[in-house]
């Protein structure tokens, strides 16, 4: 049985605890932990810890972070919901098709939107370096890293709207202020 106390472990490892990506990560569990406090299911804090494993060097394969953490989250067997949470969170669909891999990326369960507007939201509330920020900073930040020419930026650029209705969603479910 998987704990939020095993995802994080497996995070750190590969992450790096030093790193600005795992002050990121560390806000994202947060956020997410207060949703679990709230009612949310703790895969849901699972999945925060592991969202971004897929960045890892030795995991990355594709190019795209979501699917290649969803993959080796598969073949270390966390639990089916986080890896679908993994592979879908914050627009995954939309840089998927910007890739060319949308294809590979159905290939995982998609979870439930209320719970996968959690995730969109306690990511979209945490800033490059564990900050807290609004969804129009966080959306920026994302543009800012990342060019026009960028798939991410491309499929930022479009899933915009949805991320941002996705977590008012969560928020007013959660009663959680964004």
């Amino acid at each position: 049985m998987w704990t939020p106390e095993d995802a994080k472990a497996l995070a750190g490892t590969y992450l790096g605890q030093d790193s600005d990506r795992w002050q990121h990560v560390r806000a994202v569990a947060s956020v997410a932990h207060e949703l679990v406090a709230a009612g949310a299911p703790l895969d849901l804090e699972m999945a925060a810890w592991l969202h971004d494993i897929g960045y890892a060097d030795p995991l990355a394969r594709t190019g795209m972070h979501a699917l290649d953490g969803a993959r080796f989250l598969e073949l270390v067997e966390a639990p089916p919901i986080v890896v679908g949470l993994v592979a879908f969170h914050t627009g995954a669909e939309f840089e998927a098709d910007e890739r060319g891999l949308l294809g590979k990326l159905l290939e995982f369960e998609r979870p439930v939107q209320p719970l996968l507007d959690q995730l969109i939201l306690a990511d979209m509330l945490s800033g490059p370096r564990g900050e807290r920020v609004s969804v129009s900073r966080r959306l920026g930040d994302i543009f800012a890293r990342y060019g026009p020419e960028h798939p991410v930026h491309r499929a930022v650029s479009l899933s915009g709207p949805y991320l941002r209705l996705a977590s008012e969603r969560a928020s007013a479910a959660a009663g959680y202020p964004i």
